[in-house]
């Protein structure tokens, strides 16, 4: 194998009395099978190929070393950025090119206070606590603070108090399961 990590195994044979022929040859010295497989030549040159028989290709591939010639900070850096997938990747924290410094506090000498961080916006309520908010209602509860908080709102949001309203209608729908949802919570 070469300096460059390329193989040759093989005659590279002149294909004269197959040149009209669809069949590919095998690579191989004197072999007169078909090359039905592929197998790269190089580390560096991996969209070239060599065409094998099935045994040699098997013999071929045996007998790849992707790392020969390389010393072993250049298989190391190689296998690293492997790693990432041979993408560029940047540090990350303090002294880093990529770190946000807007959440340091920086005394830029113009008596202003720092820009100071938004919070982060708020998780998503639980189904529990949608229910609660959906009745109105706050954490700590107890059967009998449900029970009179879903009586009223049904007074206000039942179809027929409200005339058949569409919003009343889908509110009361809402109210309904979330009680059913605390209840359930709620019961030993």
């Amino acid at each position: 194998m070469s300096e460059d990590g390329r193989t040759e195994p093989v005659c590279r044979r002149v294909e004269a009395g197959r040149q009209g022929s669809a069949a590919r040859g095998c690579d191989w010295c004197a072999c007169e099978q078909q090359g039905l497989y592929r197998a790269p030549r190089s580390r560096l040159h991996l969209q070239d190929y060599w065409w094998f028989c099935l045994e040699h290709v098997r013999q071929y591939n045996a007998a790849w070393n992707y790392y020969i010639g390389m010393s072993e900070a250049e298989v190391e850096a190689d296998i690293r950025r492997d790693t990432v997938w041979q993408r560029p990747t940047w540090p990350l924290g303090p002294g880093s090119a990529g770190y946000n410094h807007r959440f340091r506090w920086q005394d830029d000498g113009s008596g202003e206070p720092p820009e100071q961080p938004q919070p982060p916006p708020p998780r998503a309520a639980s189904p529990l606590a949608r229910a609660l908010i959906a009745l109105e209602l706050e954490p700590p509860v107890t059967v009998a603070t449900v029970k009179a908080r879903y009586k009223l709102l049904v007074k206000r949001y039942h179809p027929d108090a409200n005339g058949g309203d569409k919003a009343s209608e889908e509110r009361f729908k809402t109210i309904s399961e979330a009680y059913r949802m605390v209840m359930t919570s709620l019961s030993p």
